[in-house]
């Protein structure tokens, strides 16, 4: 077999490959094989045609077919091997010549990952959030906590701010009551904006067995940013009772003995968080500087098939699950169809150039993924996903997966490496060692049930710039 490789443009390459009749030998038994398998011949046993039989009944043209459609996936694999080439996606296949007993010919043409330098990302200086924690936010966190601790206690009265009130609700559009607009026994606290607008104004003041009907844009289901006439009954009102900000409080709600030892502690936590918030605006940031820097070429068609998915994604999983059509979604985000496609696209522009550009100092930096890493991102992934860690490592093993999730750490170490050539300042034009936050990065994830370091940190900033890209690229190169 001969080949040669013709770059038609910085992602698309046109193979030629001449492969001698004798190298069909194999395909051409196989061709007779099946045939033999698949009709009958008076006179001869199944599977015991012999093959000039076949050619004299059948063509030898249909065996030629046979044999060609046997023989190509191989013979382009090979030409892509010999060709070094990293190909994405389905070839486009022209049979150019068929000569029996002598020659076959064929070009493919197919699109490649595109060659891509690396700029200096040594020089790349960006500017985050300071951490500043203020006695009002130390307050905020242990009002919250605060609020957990509440009680509620019956109460004769018309109902008012901060009130616990029990309602009965239904909404109607265009006077007719929906089928999934009725609710009954809700709990809604008085100011807490946890429910329909308006419903705030048209409760306060009513006592149990108090009614009122006010109109608001419905929110979710079935009529979701519809205008509804909407019918709330309280049947009760509770009053809420906050526990004493003291030494007492803080031993019930905390392991710690008095309110000093708590606020200390909530200071530190919000410390950890807002280092957490700023290593991942850091890493997010550091991206975004990277791919300015660097010239990405992006094959059309796969770019055309992330949009898609990109898509399908929101239209029938996301807005699926929460009843709304994309033009109704569209409605409520007040964007035009042009709008959503432009950000679309933006957004898959984006995901391909990090996955390419990542792979790429990937190899420069040959990053190895040890398994200690993969099961921490793993572990991380099956959090966020509501599954257990072995429910979630049985579906990616059987859905094939285990390669996307590799890339995913590889690609979140490459982003490390960048962020930690990079010069971070705060807003406060003091610098920030990222490295130092590490410990922080752990303690969050820590806190949130799942495992992770700075690497798994921007492994999570890469997958979020990244969504969905690697799954497109592999269906393309099933």
């Amino acid at each position: 077999m001969k080949s040669a490789v013709e770059t038609l443009n910085p992602t698309r390459v046109r193979l030629t490959v001449e492969v001698p009749f004798e190298e069909l030998k194999d395909s051409l038994d196989a061709a007779y094989k099946k045939i033999n398998q698949q009709v009958t011949v008076k006179g001869f046993r199944k599977g015991k045609i012999p093959a000039r039989v076949i050619d004299q009944r059948f063509g030898r043209g249909a065996v030629l077919e046979e044999a060609v459609n046997d023989a190509l996936p191989k013979f382009y694999t090979e030409a892509v091997n010999e060709g070094e080439l990293n190909v994405l996606g389905q070839p486009e296949v022209d049979i150019t010549e068929l000569k029996d007993g002598e020659l076959l010919a064929f070009t493919a043409e197919v699109d490649v990952r595109p060659e891509i330098e690396i700029p200096d990302y040594s020089g790349i200086e960006i500017t985050v959030d300071a951490v500043e924690i203020g006695d009002e936010d130390i307050e905020k966190a242990v009002e919250q906590l605060r609020e957990r601790f509440a009680s509620t206690s019956p109460v004769e009265r018309a109902a008012a701010e901060g009130d616990v009130v029990t309602v009965d609700l239904q909404a109607k559009v265009d006077g007719e009551v929906l089928e999934d607009g009725v609710a009954e026994g809700v709990s809604y606290t008085i100011g807490s904006g946890e429910l329909l607008d308006g419903i705030d104004a048209a409760v306060t003041g009513l006592e149990a067995g108090g009614e009122a009907t006010f109109t608001s844009e419905l929110k979710g289901g079935s009529a979701a940013g519809k205008e509804a006439e909407v019918t709330v009954k309280v049947t009760a009102v509770a009053a809420r009772e906050l526990p004493e900000l003291d030494d007492e409080f803080a031993q019930m709600a905390s392991e710690f003995d008095t309110l000093d030892e708590l606020k200390a502690d909530s200071r530190k936590r919000l410390e950890e968080s807002r280092q957490y918030e700023q290593a991942t605006q850091a890493q997010e940031r550091v991206l975004d500087a990277l791919l300015e820097l660097a010239e990405v070429p992006i094959p059309e068609k796969l770019l055309a098939d992330e949009i898609q998915t990109r898509r399908h994604n929101l239209e029938h999983h996301q807005l699926g699950q929460m009843g709304l059509t994309l033009e109704k979604y569209l409605e409520i985000q007040g964007k035009t169809v042009e709008e959503f496609e432009t950000e679309t696209s933006e957004q898959a522009v984006k995901g391909i150039k990090t996955q390419f550009l990542l792979d790429e100092i990937v190899n420069k930096e040959k990053l190895n993924v040890n398994q200690e890493e993969l099961t921490e991102h793993l572990m991380r992934r099956a959090a966020s996903s509501g599954m257990s860690p072995d429910q979630f490592a049985q579906a990616v093993v059987e859905g094939g997966q285990v390669p996307m999730l590799v890339g995913e750490v590889a690609r979140g170490k490459a982003l490390a490496v960048v962020v930690e050539a990079a010069k971070v300042v705060d807003t406060n034009g003091e610098p920030v060692d990222l490295e130092d936050e590490e410990e922080a990065i752990e303690t969050v994830e820590a806190a949130d049930g799942s495992a992770g370091d700075v690497a798994d940190a921007a492994a999570e900033a890469a997958e979020k710039a990244g969504e969905k890209t690697e799954a497109a690229a592999e269906k393309n190169e099933a």
